[in-house]
């Protein structure tokens, strides 16, 4: 079996076994993907995209004539150097050129750069059975593997990080690889003169104050922590956001909550649920979303959602009074955890 684990990805794009037959790079991170296809691609052809010896073809274009790709790999180069192949989006049809590729790639790199496949995906299947094939699977950044490549991208830069930018940069980006990317280097970008990063300076370049402070706020009253909730609320008002987008914001997570809450009564695991969930809940929240699961059964997830859908409705009647409304209906609700 030539399929490597997502943890092997990383070690042998630096250092490659092989250096011609199938590149399969695979999973639901797409941009995750695309950048070991890149490296890839720079790997085995050099960093010039436009070189002779270089294609990139989509796999729209191949279903109708296949055999283009053969022929793409199989042209000679004028100097010698190695052909390689990028296809993007590779599909069924691909299959038997793939199969003839994989018995003698004869000097050629091909890399096909896919979404998430299943263990029996045809695709999947011929590059992981053939000796001149690898399969790289490609799956979102968890905490571990995030918080190297923070630490990873920084030092190369030259840049001292505070103490607390790492974890402020781990709850502030998501899980995908190329907005990761892109955030990392607006960062590298910022503190090129100055070479050192505070945790003020992630959260005025990268995070989404607004966002940030309403998951803040929806935890605090889902666990019951009245002291998390005064404090998220007063940054919330403080940078004047709505009392009525912090209601709606909190509304939405036990609507949330309530469709988690049917599947666990269902017979699913918490985890389970919460690994199914789309779009999927940041890693950062996982503990408290899954002790708000524990705590609240249905019945009274029903009875908060009504408190906070009549406070919402108070708070478009009277304008001058929303914030009072708001904390009120919150500290209620928080208070409905905290005595579970």
């Amino acid at each position: 079996m030539t399929a490597l684990k997502a943890h092997e990805v990383e070690r042998f794009v630096a250092h490659p076994d092989v250096s011609d037959g199938v590149f399969l790079v695979y999973g639901p991170d797409a941009g995750l993907v695309r950048e070991i296809g890149l490296r890839l691609t720079g790997r085995f052809g050099g960093d010039d995209a436009g070189g002779m010896n270089l294609v990139t073809l989509d796999g729209g274009e191949l279903e109708a004539e296949p055999s283009r790709l053969l022929l793409e790999a199989r042209t000679t180069s004028l100097f010698g150097e190695k052909r390689v192949v990028r296809v993007r989006g590779p599909g069924k049809a691909l299959a038997a050129p793939l199969a003839e590729l994989l018995a003698a790639p004869q000097g050629a790199a091909v890399i096909l750069e896919a979404g998430n496949l299943t263990p029996r995906d045809p695709l999947r299947t011929l590059v992981e059975g053939a000796a001149a094939g690898r399969a790289l699977p490609c799956y979102p950044d968890n905490e571990a593997t995030l918080l190297r490549l923070i630490g990873d991208t920084l030092a190369k830069a030259g840049i001292r990080a505070a103490p607390d930018v790492a974890a402020t940069l781990r709850d502030t980006l998501g899980n995908d690889r190329e907005i990761t990317r892109r955030e990392l280097e607006k960062l590298v970008l910022f503190a090129a003169d100055s070479k050192q990063l505070t945790r003020d300076d992630v959260l005025a370049l990268c995070a989404d104050n607004a966002a940030l402070v309403l998951d803040e706020i929806a935890d605090a009253v889902g666990t019951g922590h009245a002291a998390r909730l005064d404090a998220a609320l007063a940054r919330a008002l403080a940078a004047s956001v709505n009392p009525q987008q912090l209601l709606a914001g909190v509304q939405q997570h036990f609507a949330a909550l309530r469709r988690w809450r049917a599947e666990v009564d269902a017979g699913r695991s918490v985890r389970e649920v919460l690994d199914r969930a789309r779009p999927k809940p940041h890693f950062s929240r996982r503990g408290a979303l899954e002790q708000q699961l524990r705590l609240w059964p249905d019945t009274a997830l029903a009875a908060a959602s009504e408190r906070l859908h009549g406070a919402t409705a108070d708070a478009r009647k009277r304008h001058d009074m929303q914030a009072t409304i708001a904390k009120r209906a919150l500290l209620a609700v928080c208070t409905m955890a905290a005595e579970r």
